[in-house]
């Protein structure tokens, strides 16, 4: 997939700034969600589960893969330090978040135009596929980063 070339310069010029407030979101900093990689159009992370994210049935509750995926999507698709919002999400859940697992997430920008962004992400518990999402963002036409200039 070829990337705009506006969209690599701003994210190579200010690649630091973007992952220092991807690093610094409120809620996945609540959760212990750490960015393990940030690239144009692909984000990766991990969290370690506690006790207060299992579910009844004594696996990981949904809303915490949901917000793992969430979490790389919004990561890939603002890596360009230009403001992208979540539109629609689709997820699978293909098997349980166990207990004492970490888990990971990757995102994939899959296409991208001036105004929409299609992503797909995959969420890991240990070893095992426990969920993949299939995203889409609108892209707004200024920057988050760079002001200065």
């Amino acid at each position: 997939m070829a990337i705009k070339t506006d969209d690599l310069t701003l994210h190579e010029k200010h690649f630091d700034q973007i992952v220092n407030i991807m690093k610094s979101e409120p809620y996945a900093n609540f959760l212990g969600i750490k960015l393990t990689e940030l690239g144009p159009g692909t984000a990766s992370a991990e969290l370690i589960p506690d006790e207060n994210m299992l579910n009844t049935h004594n696996t990981i509750h949904g809303g915490i893969i949901f917000s793992l995926a969430d979490y790389v999507f919004a990561a890939a698709s603002n890596s360009y330090g230009r403001t992208a919002m979540g539109v629609t999400t689709n997820v699978n859940f293909m098997s349980a978040g166990k207990r004492g697992q970490t888990l990971r997430a990757s995102a994939e920008e899959i296409k991208k135009n001036h105004k929409l962004g299609w992503y797909k992400i995959y969420v890991y518990s240990g070893e095992e596929l426990c969920a993949t999402m299939e995203a889409m963002v609108y892209r707004k036409s200024h920057s988050f980063v760079g002001n200065e200039d």
